[in-house]
């Protein structure tokens, strides 16, 4: 399994390193990948995040699942670029897993891929995702995983690990971690 995080300045640093560290915890193949034209990408508060590679350099095709971690201003970024929507779209269209946290549940509904799913984010973002929205830390319909915001990030990543690579793995992460799951 091999899943794809973009970065953008701005991004929530909880989330995104929340997110890829519990992946690769559970074995999953991650590549961050920066949307910029630097690889180091700068959180919302500040912290310096260093992505493994360039978006703009990368075959999307090859990768099974894109994650979208949030944060305001990297949400904007994401929703900014139309090759993001243009590749939540693709994944989607693929039966490819398509997960989001926080605002950028916002890039999923965006792309069009919500209708008829069920999906929660950040509650200041719910009115972007309309009939979607509906008020849990973690929900996944289909292929479509999305969660609420920097303290639901350990749960939507134990999430993301089951869905990938298993419960055993989840289950192995979360009790190394210590996490409810």
């Amino acid at each position: 399994m091999r899943v794809l995080i973009p970065l953008a300045d701005g991004v929530e640093e909880l989330e995104a390193v929340t997110i890829i560290d519990v992946l690769r915890r559970g074995g999953v193949e991650v590549t961050s990948a920066a949307l910029g034209i630097s690889l180091t990408v700068s959180g919302s508060r500040g912290v310096q995040l260093l992505a493994d590679e360039l978006w703009a350099t990368l075959d999307t095709d090859a990768f099974d699942a894109l994650v979208l971690p949030g944060g305001g201003k990297g949400t904007e970024a994401l929703l900014a670029d139309p090759t993001v929507t243009a590749a939540v779209r693709a994944f989607d269209a693929a039966g490819k897993h398509v997960a989001a946290i926080c605002a950028a549940p916002a890039v999923l509904a965006a792309a069009g891929i919500l209708k008829n799913r069920k999906a929660t984010c950040y509650p200041s973002v719910a009115a972007q995702l309309g009939k979607s929205y509906d008020d849990a830390p973690v929900i996944a319909d289909g292929n479509v995983i999305t969660s609420q915001g920097p303290g639901t990030a350990m749960l939507f990543a134990l999430v993301l690990v089951q869905h990938f690579a298993g419960d055993e793995a989840a289950r192995r992460v979360a009790a190394g971690l210590l996490a409810t799951f």
